[in-house]
């Protein structure tokens, strides 16, 4: 683990001396903060928690600008907490709020880089405790369904204010992103892709989605979430009971909730189904060890009791799935810069190629996990404010937790989130039109004194080097060494590459590497 950190870092203080740029870096110092913030109205359930029937609440966020910043016109993220749809403490964890460490953290870094960044609380309320899987995932389904509602509501806030409000944050309404860590990746995952009511309960053919549907008792089938009693997947549109109780109030209908870009730590698809060729650019950090969220696709169970609840497909197969669209796939936008960069190669040795994919590897040894339940290693929380709630509800959720993550603090949560910050930034700044095309890729290359040109290759690559070079070599991305040179001390050289197979490549000189690509 300590290891794979110091690696990391050491990349991340190699992109630190580089020149700094608006997007890519952090470049103010400090950060401006609108609390509670109303972005909206809306039916909760959660006031069943106290025996009371749904109402009305409202929806809060908390928003994040960089201080002295004179751009008015700067790209927006949206910034999706954990909790398993549940107020923290209730959910046995000592998360699930807007003001989660992980997430505020997140946000600072990222205003600190020209972002607009909200941290927005959604709807929370289900029943992980109902006496069948059926229920379970029936409420499951209800309370994902109001977080897609509500993270498509916070997104039309901001582009109403914009043409009502004066844009008080600054923003440019076409440069959006979800961000989300845990079941707020679950929420940024869903509102990033499912395109309409149908598009939930019906696969490609028009077949239903079996899981999503369930039988009332009468023999017949109908979907878990009715769109004239939930509400459209958008809350634009209210929707009621048939006994008139209401169930959603929607919200903005003349603006649209269209984002560009969507990063989740941990998250997973309610169905893959969802997932169509032309969605908004993503980013994946996933534990391939989760147990409470599929790396691949499987059951998601209930942290608390470790009731199944519902088969969702995680990180590693959506990605897969992006990449076996047709050419240009929903990623292409940083896919095709090649980026070279050290997490970026990390990274490349362990998801099979999948650019987008981070797979989480905290903690192991020898290629096993040692804290097999630490799958979110960015989040941690203060210890004596838990102990202290433990205290006055005779719970115990501290100790459950930390015997779960005994290494849960600061210092790991930071390399992690450093980790996380390095390798989105130059995906999402792609992703969004914010830089230009060869500029991340090739200044990196150039600063760290190796260039190669053209790439891809074909027939020859040609090689510049700052300095005198002693040691050349290309490696295959399984870490085979396919070709070694002495170099002599020249600057530059002409590769041969011709009689290689075409892929992906890694060139090393002298300990500087670079990202090559060879087609034919």
């Amino acid at each position: 683990m300590k290891k794979f950190f110091t690696l990391a870092l050491c990349a991340l203080g190699f992109l630190s001396m580089q020149a700094q740029e608006r997007y890519l870096d952090e470049i103010f110092e400090s950060v401006v903060v609108t609390t509670d913030v109303v972005y909206a109205t809306n039916v909760s359930v959660l006031p069943a928690l106290q025996g009371q029937p749904p109402m009305a609440l409202p929806q809060l966020m908390d928003v994040y600008e960089p201080e002295g910043d004179t751009e008015t016109n700067r790209p927006l993220i949206l910034v999706f907490h954990t909790g398993n749809f549940l107020p923290k403490y209730v959910n046995g964890s000592a998360l699930g709020g807007r003001t989660d460490s992980s997430v505020v953290e997140l946000c600072n870094r990222f205003a600190r880089m020209g972002y607009v960044t909200a941290s927005v609380d959604y709807r929370l309320g289900w029943n992980p405790l109902a006496g069948t899987q059926v229920e379970r995932t029936y409420q499951l389904i209800n309370a994902a369904y109001r977080g897609v509602q509500d993270a498509r509501t916070a997104v039309r806030y901001f582009r109403m204010n914009a043409a009502e409000m004066g844009n008080e944050f600054g923003i440019d309404t076409e440069k959006v992103a979800y961000f989300g860590d845990g079941t707020g990746g679950y929420v940024s995952l869903a509102s990033a892709s499912i395109t309409d009511y149908n598009d939930i309960f019906v696969d490609a053919s028009g077949a239903p989605i079996e899981s999503l549907w369930y039988d009332p008792g009468n023999g017949t089938s109908i979907p878990m979430v009715i769109e004239s009693i939930n509400g459209d997947p958008e809350a634009k549109f209210d929707g009621y009971t048939p006994d008139s109780l209401q169930l959603c109030i929607g919200h903005y209908p003349d603006y649209n909730s269209d984002i560009q870009f969507q990063m989740n730590m941990g998250g997973a698809l309610g169905s893959q189904e969802w997932l169509d060729s032309g969605d908004p650019a993503m980013v994946s950090f996933h534990c391939p060890h989760d147990p409470f969220a599929p790396y691949t696709s499987g059951i998601v169970v209930v942290p608390t009791t470790g009731e199944p609840v519902i088969e969702a497909t995680g990180a590693y197969n959506v990605h897969l799935a992006i990449n076996a669209f047709d050419d240009p796939n929903n990623n292409v936008s940083f896919q095709s810069q090649n980026l070279s960069d050290a997490l970026s190669l990390q990274a490349l040795e362990i998801n099979d190629g999948m650019d987008g994919l981070y797979p989480v590897l905290n903690n192991y040894v020898d290629g096993a996990p040692t804290e097999p339940y630490d799958s979110s290693p960015w989040q941690w929380w203060d210890v004596a404010t838990t102990q202290a709630v433990d205290s006055a509800n005779s719970s115990n959720i501290a100790a459950t937790q930390l015997g779960l993550n005994p290494t849960m603090g600061v210092e790991e949560a930071m390399a992690w989130l450093d980790i996380i910050q390095g390798y989105t930034a130059p995906r999402m700044a792609y992703a969004l039109g914010l830089v230009e095309t060869s500029s991340i890729a090739e200044s990196a290359a150039e600063e760290n004194g190796l260039w190669a040109y053209p790439n891809p290759a074909s027939d020859q690559l040609q090689i510049e080097l700052n300095a005198p070079g002693q040691q050349l070599a290309l490696y295959s991305l399984d870490g085979r060494r396919v070709y070694n040179q002495s170099l002599q001390g020249a600057t530059r050289v002409v590769l041969e590459v011709a009689g290689l197979s075409a892929g992906t490549y890694i060139l090393s000189v002298d300990g500087m590497t670079q990202m090559v690509n060879i087609a034919h």
